[in-house]
Order: structure tokens, then sequence, then C-alpha cells
């Protein structure tokens, strides 16, 4: 499905598929309403242990999953998740469970004009299943109607949605108008200064939960425009923007506006509690712009993009396109420690979050780990009582004293398409936390082609008789001459990361036991996960190479 081209007319960003501002529904909420007059089973908590990240060490205080900020919560009840209470959960119906994953799904392909409108972009498909209610990821997919290149982004918040869903909307716009040369930034302007309709600047693709905040719209705009005001000063005429540096001054760019906007307010009531909201949480964001055979990604947190590679044996390879900004990653340790005094080596990264509180190393918003403590504290008293009710709002990060801590500056990876690039996966870190990137490769991989790599059949260090060896032997045979039951990639790779067994299959009662977790303990057990799969012409790229263009 084609949405209308959004255009900026009398100041304002217009979309004739605006969307009211509603919280997109969850999937756990979906799972109550589907599971009226069915049988209710118990289960036990050692069938469903929960996620990696959420088990407790010993001596220390589990996770409650609501926050990336576990210290907000040392007042919450110590729960021990090893241990063997009683959860009431649901058997639901094959179709029940397809509901639900599908609830959120989408896809879109390029379409093409009499062979006139080739892509190296076949289409994309997309698709979001909840853990926090209201979920806290946020998808963008458009075209950039001025260049040839299109944009996918996977939005990661934290401490609330509002941010995730700023840049949701934001940021492409400051992308595309990065990318503008410096006669359509004149052009812009002087349609604004006359009060003319504006030339469309990107063709949105959205599923009609992906919303836009109608009330901010002119204070979106505003902003937007001083930004391109700003570019038309610093650019000469026949200036070509370099996209790299396009990508990285609109994420550093964005995040300052966010900053700005919070600390000056908005008469309007509502907005001043809006912009509050989205500077005090957090989003981390990974985009690729793809324009022709030539891919930038740029990334800043832990979501990631990888690189479907399909090898002359048919067989698919995962090359990864982006780096976790987390403990993980030593390079980032390095910068951080690089940043700040000596004396606060020992401070600023404890136990793997930056000043024990926050896994990403680089985010939007968060001012809490940005401004100085004066700031913050004038900024809070002028601002309405709603927002001291926020938990996030109420504390000053522990050894702050050489702010900034944190950075929305992406780290930028480009790569040139080959005709063997198949396909490109951006997903939240939830769902790299339960599938490793060769299996998502994989599994992709064998969706899109129809064909299924004879793994050897891997049972790790479970015991296993010859009586179940035949009915896992049995059930692989099925599965590789039965049809796919999804028509979209991102939900088939959905169903694998939430439902997937020790042998790696689908396993029903398990994947119908994780979506029918209540809303409070969803969480516990897996985290939001939202995933685009963009699907690549080889045929298209392979031309383009041979014609040399990039």
């Amino acid at each position: 499905m084609i949405r209308s081209p959004v255009c900026i007319k009398g100041g304002a960003i217009w979309n004739s598929n605006v969307y009211i501002i509603r919280s997109p529904p969850s999937a756990t909420l979906m799972t109550s309403q589907l599971l009226r007059g069915l049988p209710r089973t118990k289960v036990l908590a050692s069938s469903l242990l929960p996620c990696k990240q959420h088990q407790s060490q010993p001596g220390a205080i589990p996770h409650q999953p609501a926050s990336r900020w576990p210290s907000l919560r040392l007042n919450c009840h110590s729960r021990r998740y090893n241990t063997t209470p009683v959860l009431h959960s649901y058997i639901l119906t094959p179709p029940q469970v397809n509901s639900i994953l599908k609830a959120n799904e989408y896809s879109f392909k390029v379409p093409e004009f009499d062979g006139k409108n080739l892509s190296s972009v076949m289409g994309f498909e997309s698709n979001q299943l909840p853990a926090n209610a209201p979920i806290e990821d946020r998808r963008s997919a458009a075209t950039c109607l001025q260049t040839r290149g299109m944009l996918l982004g996977v939005f990661d918040g934290h401490a609330g949605c509002a941010c995730a869903q700023a840049l949701s909307e934001r940021l492409f716009y400051y992308i595309a108008v990065s990318l503008l040369p410096h006669n359509t930034l004149c052009e812009l302007e002087a349609a604004v200064e006359a009060g003319r309709a504006l030339s469309p600047i990107l063709q949105w693709h959205k599923h009609p939960n992906d919303y836009f905040n109608r009330e901010a719209q002119n204070l979106y705009f505003n902003s937007l425009r001083t930004y391109w005001q700003e570019l038309i000063d610093l650019t000469s005429p026949g200036e070509v923007p370099d996209t790299r540096e396009a990508l990285l001054n609109a994420f550093k760019r964005l995040d300052n506006d966010l900053s700005l906007e919070a600390q000056v307010g908005d008469p309007n009531a509502f907005l001043h509690y809006w912009v509050l909201r989205v500077a005090f949480s957090g989003a981390t964001a990974c985009v690729a712009h793809v324009d022709g055979s030539d891919m930038f990604i740029a990334n800043a947190g832990d979501a990631r993009a990888v690189l479907g590679v399909q090898e002359e044996d048919g067989s698919f390879t995962a090359h990864t396109l982006s780096h976790d900004h987390n403990a993980q990653n030593e390079d980032e340790v390095a910068r951080i420690r690089d940043e700040h005094p000596p004396t606060e080596r020992k401070t600023v990264i404890r136990q793997e979050r930056l000043l024990g509180l926050l896994m990403p190393f680089r985010a939007f918003g968060d001012v809490k780990f940005k401004w100085g403590i004066e700031l913050q504290k004038r900024v809070l008293e002028s601002g309405p009582d709603q927002l001291h009710e926020n938990e996030h709002t109420k504390f000053i990060p522990p050894n702050y004293h050489t702010p900034p801590y944190l950075t929305a500056e992406p780290e930028i990876t480009y790569h040139k398409l080959r005709p063997q690039d198949r396909f490109l996966v951006i997903g939240s870190d939830g769902l790299w936390e339960t599938l490793h990137r060769q299996e998502v490769v994989r599994i992709v991989g064998e969706f899109l082609t129809g064909v299924h790599q004879r793994q050897p059949l891997k049972v790790g260090g479970y015991r296993v008789t010859l009586g179940q060896m035949q009915g896992l032997l049995e059930e692989r045979k099925a599965r590789a001459s039965s049809s796919f039951e999804d028509q979209n990639s991102a939900t088939h790779l959905m169903r694998h990361a939430v439902g997937n067994n020790e042998f790696g299959t689908v396993d029903h009662e398990r994947l119908s036991k994780m979506l029918s977790l209540p809303e409070e303990l969803a969480r516990m057990y897996r985290d939001d996960i939202t995933i685009i799969i963009a699907q690549f012409n080889p045929h298209v790229i392979e031309s383009q190479s041979q014609d040399g263009q990039p």
C-alpha cells in the first residue's frame, strides 16, 4: 500500500493520512480479548525461563523490565525468577497466535513504471510485537522524493515511548533536508515566505498504527525550517551534499532541537508537557539510506543492521553493518572513559551501564545524562505537575560531575551493494537477544527463496531418545515439504524469535505461552521486537555496476 506524499504547506507539515494521537494496540491486550472463554491452564515458570537480561545474579537485584534504568526500581520488592511459582497462561490456537503475530505487519513493494523506475530495493516488510504496554519501539519507512533514496529506520525507546515516537516522525525529514542541494533549499524557503504549498519531501510508507502527533506538527516544522535556513547559509550553489555528513548532521541537529524545545517550553500546556516527555525519555536509532547501489547505515545505540548475503552454494551468511554501542563494545567503553577525567574511570561505567544506569551508550533524548544539574532543576521546576509524577525525572545520576555523558552522534557505515547481497534486516535489540545474526539471516533467506538448507540436526547438550530424535526428523521433513504459513518475512522471523525451542524449531506450545503472558510478566521474558526487512533487486544492482553508476 502506498501512502500519499507528505507536503509542507502554510508553515505546517501536512499529510493526507495524519493519524490522531493514540498508543498502538498492545498484542498482550489483543491476547486478553482473544482468550475470553478459553480454558485456563497452569504453566510452571520453569517451562518459560525469563530472557537472559532479566535473569537475576546471586546477590543482585533483578531487573524489572519496564526500563533500562534499574536503579530507579530499588524500592520494588526483589523477585527470584529462578523459583517455580505457578504462572497462569493460556493455550492459544494457531489462528489466535497468527492474529497476534500479524496485527502490526506491513508490506511495501516498490512500483515499476514500464521498467523506468528501476530500484535496487524491490520492497520491504516490517512488523512489531509489544512486550511493554504500550510498546516503546517505533519504525519508519519513506522514499525521498527529491532524490532516489529510500530510508528505513528502527527506534527503540526507553523510559517511555515519547522520544522514539518523535524520532519516527522527525528524523527522516532532517535527513532528507540535509541531502537537498542549495537551490532546492532556497526554493523551500521562498515558498514558505510566499505562503505557497511546498513540493513533497517524503513519501511515507506507514502501517495505520504508525501515527503522527498532530498537535506538534507546527512546532516540528518551525524547528525543521530553522535548520534548513542554516543549511542555506552554510552551503553554496551547485554544492552536492555528502550522504555521510548529511546523516551525521541530521542525527546531531535533531537531538539538539529536542533539547532546546524542552528548555524553551511552549505556551500550549500539552506541547510543553510533550516536549519534556520527549527530552527526559530516550531512544536509540538505526537508519538505513539506500540510493542505487550505495547503502549507508547510521546507528546510535543497540539496534542492529545485518546484511543477508547469498553464497554460490545457495546458503546465506550474515554481514553485520552496525556496531552495538554498549558495554560489550570495547571501543565504546574506551571512548567514554577518554571523554571524562581519570578520576571518573571507575564510575562512568558501572555494572556494564553508563553511570550504572543506562545500557546503550548512545541515544537521543535522555537529557538526565546530558544537561547540567542546575539546568535540569530549572526546567523541572518550571514544568507541569504531571512531569513530577514520572519517576525518571526525580533523580540525579550518581557520580554526575562532567556532563554530557551521552551522545546521539551516529556511527556511520558504508556498503556498496553487490548482486549477492539479497536483503537487509534492521531490528531492535529484542530480536538480537533471542536469535544470533547468522540464524536470523538463515531463517529470512530460506523464507525468501523457499528453499530449506538442510543443516545437521543439533540437540545441544540435551539427552534425546531415539523416539524423540525420530519425532524431530519427522517434524523437520514436514516443515520442509509444506509451504510457509506466513506471507510476511518479518512476521516469519518474529515467529522464530519468540517460539524457537532448544532444537531451533518453532514450538507452538512455547509460542502460545509467550504470547499469552499477562502484561506485567511479558517484559520479564522478552523485549519489544521491531523488524524491517528490505529485499534487494540483484539484476538492477548488477546492471548499475556494469554501467559504472554509483
